[in-house]
């Protein structure tokens, strides 16, 4: 029986996707389930799945833009498993290097082949000129590279000569190549959304620092226990997820959006954490943060972004979110203003962790210091909203047992006021 494998589609309103990556040859014996190939849209990248054994044809190539429901490609079930009883797997190679001016390709070697010198080089330049001279008698770069296995006199002299007129070796020719790569829809539409925030919103960031000496702490005293417990380390970004919903509770405008001439206002907290993969920023949805504790938003975070990484995240695991938090401090960044997450309203971005001298009770104290920066739509969320829910997410951070009382001061929880 030929099976039709057609290319599924990522969600509503798409309507073709590009079949970024073969991860198996033509012609290869796959097994139900396999991972056959990599689809991507705007929105999500998903895997082609195997529904059964058999020989596949491809019907598309790697980096083809098709209609959704195309055929990408069909397996032959009736044809028999390989005689040494087990699957044909291929890996992937790695992108080929291509020397300019010519069609010198070098690839990774198999475990089987020994490796010899040529297959070590990674690549290749070649001038004009001996381009020429070896198209005149027939050359190829391994030809040359192969007839290169002793050094004689005169070569060493040639090269001490340049040494001594002050010229590197590496400064003989100067290369000016270019590389190009067609986008992806995933990172066509991103730079689409990016302009049109900044066209159709009233953007602003306000700025403050946070002591995070509270909090790397309580880390380093519990970390052991916690993971003991929960099988994975805590980290900030728990904190600062939880210390959001909170401060949202207090500044509900923060956690609102436009939709025509209403404002919507959610009563929950649907926080988006912006995770950086090799396709492109995706931003999964962990849902009713204000119902889960640190150890649960932890875990949520990490499998998340696991998935996001793998290209294995849906749709849907991306839509609805009600505010953002990014993380460009595991980057090392000290300041920045985060881009709005429409339809969202407000995004908080965290940043490096640098010790710095501050004033502490009229002492000057060496703290870990973070700067946290709140982009925010003027056009519904005014400065008192925007200032003071960064202020609290900062109170909460720095004195983080308020977490447990929904941001209030323990003492007036147990008085009563």
């Amino acid at each position: 029986m030929i099976l039709e494998i057609k290319i599924p589609s990522p969600g509503e309103s798409i309507t073709e996707a590009q079949l970024s990556t073969w991860l198996v040859k033509d012609g290869d014996y796959v097994e139900k389930d396999q991972e056959l190939a990599e689809i991507e849209s705007d929105k999500a990248t998903l895997p082609l799945i195997a529904p059964d054994n058999g020989q596949i044809k491809m019907m598309i190539q790697s980096g083809e833009t098709v209609k959704i429901g195309a055929v990408a490609c069909t397996i032959d079930t009736t044809v028999a498993r390989p005689t040494n009883g087990k699957p044909q797997t291929t890996t992937v190679k790695p992108p080929e290097i291509k020397a300019k001016n010519e069609n010198l390709t070098v690839q990774t070697a198999s475990v089987e082949k020994p490796i010899t010198t040529s297959e070590k080089i990674k690549a290749v330049k070649i001038s004009p000129i001996a381009q020429k001279i070896m198209e005149e008698h027939g050359l190829t770069s391994n030809d040359i590279l192969n007839g290169l296995n002793r050094i004689s006199k005169n070569e060493v002299e040639a090269v001490i000569e340049l040494k001594n007129q002050g010229i590197s070796t590496l400064q003989i020719e100067k290369h000016r190549d270019e590389d190009r790569k067609k986008m992806s829809p995933l990172r066509k539409k991103l730079s689409e959304r990016l302009v049109a925030v900044k066209n159709q919103t009233a953007m602003l960031t306000t700025f403050n620092e946070v002591d995070m000496s509270t909090v790397m702490d309580l880390r380093k005293k519990y970390q052991s226990q916690f993971e003991a417990k929960y099988g994975f380390k805590i980290g900030f970004m728990s904190f600062f997820t939880k210390a959001v919903s909170l401060a949202l509770k207090l500044h509900p405008n923060v956690n609102s959006m436009i939709d025509g001439e209403e404002i919507v206002t959610p009563n929950y907290y649907d926080i988006a954490i912006a995770v950086q993969t090799d396709k492109g920023l995706m931003v999964p949805v962990l849902r009713n943060v204000e119902t889960l504790s640190l150890a649960e938003i932890e875990k949520g975070i990490a499998d998340m972004a696991a998935k996001a990484r793998s290209g294995r995240i849906s749709v849907e695991e991306m839509t609805g979110g009600t505010f953002t938090i990014t993380n460009g401090g595991v980057f090392g960044s000290l300041l920045s203003t985060p881009i709005i997450n429409p339809p969202q309203s407000a995004i908080l971005g965290m940043h490096n962790i640098v010790e710095r001298p501050v004033a502490i009770n009229g002492k000057v104290e060496i703290r870990p210091m973070m700067y946290i920066a709140l982009s925010y739509d003027h056009r519904i969320i005014d400065g008192k909203d925007s200032v003071g829910c960064l202020v609290h997410i900062k109170q909460l951070i720095e004195n983080p047992v308020k977490l447990l009382f929904e941001g209030n001061e323990p003492e007036k929880v147990l008085l009563g006021i």
